[in-house]
């Protein structure tokens, strides 16, 4: 275990103990008719009773109308002692959706847009020594514009969208900051070379003379030590962790030794410490040479399952940081040494027990589901917070920020549509030159860094005898079974490797009267010899190196998962997982 972790805080790559989890109970009023303004509830309000960061369409809310309103408010009155007031005082949402204003004391802080990135504001302008009344109002809608990823936008579930989400879904929390502070840090490692770069971010006052300490560790030994001076207050670092205190090789990040260095951040102001910090990172390397993927300069074989992240009481919330941890174990223990996170950004929480215990990750953000001006501002904005937000974490491979043409239907043709996906492969690779991008997963790629294919087919006989076909698949002579193309007009293949990013979703017969691909199997017996089946006849493929099968668990009408949406194994897990190490 990494010496930061703190159990419950919500951002595990920069810990600090001295905050305040504002969780739990918050008074709430909708305001469907938008009057909330004029009648003055951002000066606080009594409501009815909601339990904070559960969304009031689920059941742990303590409301659990899963009925749209397009306009909700909380409201909490929040203790902050005297002496906190000296530093700076942060107001920080790990996520609402979708638009959200902020009240202190009455006072407008800031508003932020977007359901999935996190965001944060400064209040100590507006805060007061004891009770100070917080009010935040949300605005969220059915506009096909807004990134929604699974969330419908129609009154009922239907397809594979599932009951929205409205509001706070995220952990709400405060956070007392000296004068001068170490605002963010991008951890960048260079394998190749034993070094690790800080590019750092610092809050400092006008004139103060500041510099950064970096105290690197590994299980406990001292393995370097830098102090910089700031000549801005971004600056960017390298530290070479090539020492023989590492003995003879600089311990890697991977499934197998998800190796973690613990790293101390700590700020001075004119030669006096004013702020540390813990953190952590990986020394990894992800890459693409030819049609092998690479981790640590090796061939990697990825054997993902697909994640969507839903709770039967919480929705999109996780229940607890346990529930967190009980996915990923269950997923280890199915055999997969990765997962695909599905149309969410996943509390930060997940993406650090998957550093912590090796577990590959594919970020994907949410779709919108139309095309206009609106809402390639909306995307472009969100999910550059986002790859910038997660960007240190060493369990994520790849980025997607498109999934099966969702918001840009007409990509195969449309020149415009196309542009979209180009621009924010490129704007993604602006942030982070070192990981793979892709777009669009599924079929109809412009450039992307992997080739992906759904393919739903249930027959394997068919499915292999369609696949093995790899000049037709991967030269667009030939449609998948669901009659999509790989490429996009214009765009051929360029010698990417391939991955077959989903198949399978197979359910079974009387459990649960939604639906899977294809017909049902019977029983557990028939669903494990269906996804050997199938995953047999990706193995045999020689071109693709690696699968992403539906799906983890069901949710809510879908029920195709390996476990039910209570996390029980509906066959033998062990069973899952020889057929998935029959290739490693």
């Amino acid at each position: 275990m990494v010496k930061c972790y703190l159990k419950g805080y919500p951002r595990p790559q920069l810990v600090r103990k001295d905050w305040q989890n504002l969780n739990g109970k918050w008074n709430f009023k909708f305001d469907d008719c938008r009057q909330g303004v004029s009648h003055g509830l951002y000066n606080g309000f009594e409501g009815q009773e909601i339990q904070v960061p559960f969304s009031y369409e689920t059941e742990l809310s303590g409301i659990g109308d899963p009925n749209h309103h397009s306009c909700v408010w909380y409201s909490k009155t929040v203790d902050i002692p005297g002496e906190k007031l000296i530093g700076n005082v942060t107001l920080h949402f790990e996520g609402s959706d979708y638009r959200t204003t902020v009240w202190i004391n009455g006072h407008r802080a800031g508003e932020h847009e977007g359901g999935y990135s996190r965001f944060s504001f400064p209040i100590q302008e507006y805060a007061k020594a004891g009770g100070n009344t917080i009010t935040v109002r949300c605005e969220d809608s059915v506009s096909t514009s807004q990134p929604r990823g699974k969330q419908r936008w129609m009154k009922d579930n239907y397809g594979c969208w599932y009951v929205q989400t409205t509001g706070i879904w995220k952990t709400v929390w405060l956070e007392y900051l000296p004068a001068a502070y170490l605002r963010d840090v991008k951890i960048t490692p260079y394998l190749d070379d034993a070094s690790v770069e800080f590019e750092y971010h610092v809050f400092a006052p006008e004139g103060a003379v500041c510099s950064v300490e970096s105290e690197i560790s590994f299980e406990g030994r001292p393995v370097a030590v830098q102090r910089t001076s700031l000549d801005d207050r971004r600056q960017t670092v390298r530290v070479s962790i090539s020492t023989d205190t590492l003995t003879w090789r600089v311990p890697e990040w991977s499934p197998e030794e998800p190796n973690l260095f613990d790293v101390a951040f700590r700020v001075y102001i004119d030669g006096a410490p004013v702020d540390e910090t813990g953190s952590y990172f990986g020394m990894r390397k992800i890459e693409t040479s030819g049609r092998n993927i690479l981790l640590n300069n090796n061939p990697l074989y990825q054997r993902l399952i697909l994640d969507q992240g839903y709770w039967c009481q919480s929705g999109l919330t996780p229940p607890s940081e346990e529930a967190l941890i009980e996915d990923i174990d269950k997923i280890l223990r199915l055999g997969f040494n990765g997962l695909r996170k599905h149309q969410k950004i996943e509390d930060e929480r997940f993406l650090f027990w998957c550093d912590v215990k090796g577990v590959l990750v594919w970020s994907e953000m949410a779709a919108a589901y139309r095309f206009d001006d609106d809402a390639v501002q909306n995307q472009t904005r969100e999910w550059m917070q986002i790859v910038r937000q997660n960007y240190n974490h060493p369990c994520i491979v790849t980025w997607t920020p498109f999934n099966e043409s969702w918001g840009v239907r007409h990509i195969k043709d449309a020149a415009n549509q196309q542009s979209f996906t180009v621009s924010i492969y490129h704007l993604t690779k602006a942030v982070d030159p070192f990981r793979p991008v892709i777009t669009n997963d599924g079929w109809e790629h412009t450039c992307s860094d992997i080739i992906t294919l759904h393919d739903y087919e249930q027959d394997a006989v068919k499915f292999y005898d369609l696949y093995k076909q790899e000049e037709v698949m991967l030269q667009n002579e030939a449609a998948m079974t669901n009659h999509r193309f790989t490429f996009a007009g214009g765009w051929k293949y360029e010698g990417q490797p391939v991955i077959i990013s989903e198949y399978g979703g197979i359910a079974i017969s009387g459990q649960g009267e939604g639906w899977g691909y294809g017909n049902k199997v019977t029983d557990a017996k028939g669903l494990v010899e269906r996804y050997d089946a199938l995953t047999s006849a990706i193995h045999r493929l020689p071109y693709v190196c690696g699968f992403c099968y539906t799906q983890v668990t069901d949710v809510q009408q879908e029920v195709n998962g390996l476990m039910d949406m209570d996390r029980n194994f509906k066959c033998d897990p062990e069973a899952i997982r020889a057929v998935n190490l029959k290739k490693t």
